[in-house]
């Protein structure tokens, strides 16, 4: 019951937080709460009920030349999706009690984000930032799924979460940022071991790892981004450094209360003994009270964590590496709205390609379902969408202008 009344105090404020002016202090907030019905198909599938959810507080104010702006980003996973988090088949990455976590998205920590930002503007569409904390966010890949408009209305993190976007949560981050017009240029340094399965505390270390990533965009819909980093030995029981690359293109328009937002990406991780691909594409259109969403991916995984759960892998020249596709279909239909809070209840089906060794292990033709009641604002204004740590976003596609 205590777990119940955090999520729907969460769900409050997350959505019905408006902008406010005090004191000088412009504050706003966001989030989403999902209250999901999981059934995960095949062999390895299993049946549930969790919550996917998190809450994110921004406030700017004016500094010497230019502003700051604190953020602070929670999840209650730690709570309503324990370790080692919820049931999602063909999915790899972080620890729990000395094995590595599969066919389970990790639960997110409490503190997701904890970081300031001081930007000083140069003329009119320049301007250079300085950002940091002990937990944010490195400058490599996407925007996270969390805050993708094309990925909103989905309550699964993508399979390849762990080759686009899982530096969204890295230790103690130090990142410079220059605008110039269309183009952003960024680089950062971070502590490259992935979070620990303990969610309540804060991580620290040597910052070891580097990172840099650009940004383009050609017009006010269009948002275009390449990166790089170096990653020092990030999976803990898995030795090794990794090399990430990937490449997006996102696409948002918004009509009046509606909005259609798509983004595709492709990306790798570079190991000592794989290399490992991934193709993902997602969009949301959302029209009158229903959303329609849908997401494709084709990665690559190391099959020998998934064939044996129970046995720590060591990385090995002639690493077993296989695709594996997943096709989700999706709807949301808005019900209610209580204040500044909307309720919608929606569902989604995945259907997988598996190939001929995984089928043993999972099943030639899984299908996974989700049914869930998700709150968040009922209006777009205010949401932070395509927000990332140095370029707060406050709705729409504001954080990349």
């Amino acid at each position: 019951m205590k777990s119940v009344l955090c999520l729907v105090l969460l769900a409050r404020l997350a959505a019905s937080a408006p902008a406010e002016h005090t004191s000088a202090w412009s504050v706003n907030a966001d989030g989403r709460l999902f209250a999901t019905f999981n059934h995960q198909g095949g062999r390895r599938g299993s049946t549930e009920f969790r919550s996917q959810n998190w809450f994110m507080l921004m406030a700017d104010h004016p500094l010497g030349p230019g502003e700051l702006t604190l953020s602070a980003m929670f999840s209650l996973e730690p709570i309503t999706a324990r370790n080692p988090g919820y049931a999602e088949i063909f999915q790899e990455g972080e620890a729990y009690r000395g094995r590595q976590i599969t066919d389970h998205q990790h639960p997110h920590d409490l503190f997701d984000q904890l970081a300031a930002v001081w930007r000083i503007p140069i003329g009119d569409r320049s301007s250079v930032s300085v950002a940091g904390g002990p937990v944010g966010e490195a400058a490599l890949g996407p925007v996270s799924f969390m805050h993708r408009a094309s990925a909103a209305e989905n309550p699964t993190a993508p399979l390849s979460h762990h080759i686009f976007d899982s530096t969204h949560i890295s230790s103690g981050v130090v990142l410079s940022r220059l605008d110039a017009g269309m183009i952003s240029v960024e680089g950062s340094i971070f502590r490259g071991l992935e979070p620990d399965e303990y969610r309540y505390d804060l991580d620290t270390g040597k910052l070891d790892s580097w990172s840099g990533r650009v940004w383009l965009r050609p017009g006010p819909a269009w948002t275009i981004q390449a990166s790089y980093g170096f990653l020092h030995e990030p999976e803990a029981l898995e030795p090794g450094d990794q090399r990430r690359t990937n490449a997006s293109a996102s696409w948002f328009r918004e009509r009046g209360g509606d909005y259609s937002a798509v983004t595709v990406a492709v990306g790798q991780i570079a190991r000592r003994y794989s290399v490992v691909h991934a193709l993902l594409a997602e969009a949301t259109s959302h029209f009158g009270a229903t959303s329609l969403y849908s997401r494709f991916e084709q990665t690559q995984v190391e099959t020998e964590i998934l064939l044996f759960p129970e046995i720590v892998h060591k990385p090995h020249p002639g690493e077993l590496v296989d695709w594996i596709s997943a096709v989700t279909a999706g709807i949301v239909r808005d019900v209610a709205t209580i204040g500044r809070v909307g309720i919608g209840i929606g569902g989604d089906v995945t259907f997988y390609g598996v190939p001929d060794l995984l089928q043993v292990t999972h099943g030639a033709h899984p299908v996974s379902a989700h049914a869930f009641v998700r709150l968040g604002r009922a209006a777009l204004d205010g949401r932070m969408w395509n927000t990332t740590m140095a370029s707060p976003g406050h709705g729409g596609m504001e954080g990349m202008h």
